[in-house]
């Protein structure tokens, strides 16, 4: 379904719609809703699934203008549509990006949430030097895919370190990834990178302890980097719990959808 908020139209998967108890669903860069499909079909049938098109991605408007997709622009997109749904409470899971997102989410309105669940997230850059570095990487590489277009921004993308272990997933599960990517539009991924990628947004580690709500850190066993990232986010947390998923990588849902699914499931099933 598609719904319309603050100028643009946001595209959104809806499973299980009669039910009350919610859980929103938020994927990476590069992502859609396509990308939770399968772990929607592993979840109950009697709680209400919402994925979500980030702006830029998928069905979603990709705008023209990066100032639209600062982070604080796409939390108000999200509390837009939830009241426009008539949400008041809900479980927010976000992947990588989306992680991210549904962090800094949480540290705008955090009664809306019951549980937070991040997949391979982190709440940003510590410091400013780190941030301006980033930055520019990200402006550098956002140049280069509205420069080299899609096709070849995927060729290299998904041959970085970061997704080493998807290469290992059969061919059918590589190639719906691959699809899912060159379906972006060459804008609405330089927006996101300008407006909400790790450099351009404000550090939430000091806004850790401050989060009253459950916060669920999974990690893949093999990404070493947010595995430690997410170490040093729990100790932050006073209510945090890491979990490490073994033989995946950065994109456990991909990588072990039935794992995955049986931890967000049980997850759900606490409250």
């Amino acid at each position: 379904m598609m719904l319309s908020v603050r100028g643009v139209n946001v595209n959104l998967n809806v499973w299980n719609e009669t039910f009350e108890d919610t859980l929103i669903l938020l994927h990476g860069f590069t992502g859609s809703v396509a990308t939770w499909e399968p772990i929607a079909a592993l979840l109950p049938t009697d709680i209400r699934i919402i994925a979500i098109d980030l702006l830029g991605h998928g069905k979603t408007d990709a705008p023209s203008n990066p100032s639209r997709y600062l982070m604080e622009e796409q939390v108000k997109d999200l509390e837009d549509v939830f009241s426009a749904l008539d949400l008041k409470t809900f479980s927010l899971l976000g992947y990588s990006m989306g992680g991210r997102v549904a962090l800094s989410y949480a540290e705008a309105y955090p009664g809306r949430i019951k549980q937070l669940i991040l997949e391979s997230a982190s709440p940003g850059l510590k410091t400013e030097e780190e941030r301006l570095s980033r930055r520019k990487a990200d402006e550098q590489l956002a140049d280069k895919i509205e420069k080299d277009g899609l096709i070849e921004f995927v060729n290299k993308w998904e041959n970085i370190p970061l997704f080493h272990s998807q290469k290992k997933l059969p061919s059918r599960v590589q190639n719906s990834i691959r699809i899912e990517r060159l379906s972006q539009k060459e804008i609405g991924l330089a927006g996101s990178l300008r407006g909400m990628g790790t450099g351009a947004q404000k550090s939430l580690w000091s806004k850790l302890n401050q989060l009253k709500m459950p916060v669920y850190l999974l990690t893949g066993e093999l990404d070493v980097k947010f595995c430690n990232i997410a170490m040093q986010m729990k100790k932050q947390l006073d209510f945090g719990e890491h979990i490490i998923i073994k033989n995946v990588g950065h994109a456990i849902h991909v990588e072990n959808p039935t794992q995955f699914a049986t931890i967000v499931k049980d997850i759900l099933t606490k409250y």
